[in-house]
């Protein structure tokens, strides 16, 4: 019987973003000798049942080391979200797409789904709204499913 490989997704993140991981990871590098040693400190105690300091140092570690493999894997499958519309004109990810809904417009841009924030307009590819906006063209009109029914938006322009 023939093993399923796992697909391995990308990462999509800006370059910003990007840098603020490799931030993250170096200060995590950093710090993870500290937690090491504030474990084996609080081991020294005696009986690790009923050490709360141990089990507190010991899961902050864990933590670290957890978070730092998570990293270094998000790193290694990055791929960088350049913005602009598609070749063909289409909305990709990294497109700022200005939408109109009635007479009212919003602008989003398209980014994966670790940096998001909708209040600064970033929302993911994965989210309803930007899939439904992913390979479409200026002009277009899409409908998406809220919680308040469904609302149509026209794509105004694409950049």
């Amino acid at each position: 019987m023939m093993e399923e490989m796992e697909k391995i997704e990308p990462f999509h993140v800006t370059q910003e973003g990007l840098e603020r991981l490799r931030e993250r990871l170096a200060y995590l590098k950093r710090v993870l000798p500290e937690r090491a040693e504030e474990t084996r400190r609080a081991a020294a105690y005696g009986d690790r049942s009923e050490n709360d300091e141990y089990k507190t140092a010991k899961g902050a570690l864990q933590h670290t080391k957890w978070r730092i493999l998570e990293i270094e894997d998000q790193i290694k499958r990055a791929v960088i979200i350049t913005s602009g519309a598609s070749a063909s004109g289409m909305v990709q990810i990294g497109s700022r797409v200005t939408l109109g809904e009635g007479a009212a417009k919003k602008t989003f841009q398209i980014v994966g789904p670790h940096e998001t924030d909708p209040a600064r307009g970033r929302i993911s590819y994965r989210s309803p709204l930007g899939a439904a906006l992913l390979d479409r063209r200026r002009g277009h009109v899409i409908e998406v499913e809220s919680i308040n029914g469904t609302k149509k938006y026209r794509i105004i322009e694409i950049q």
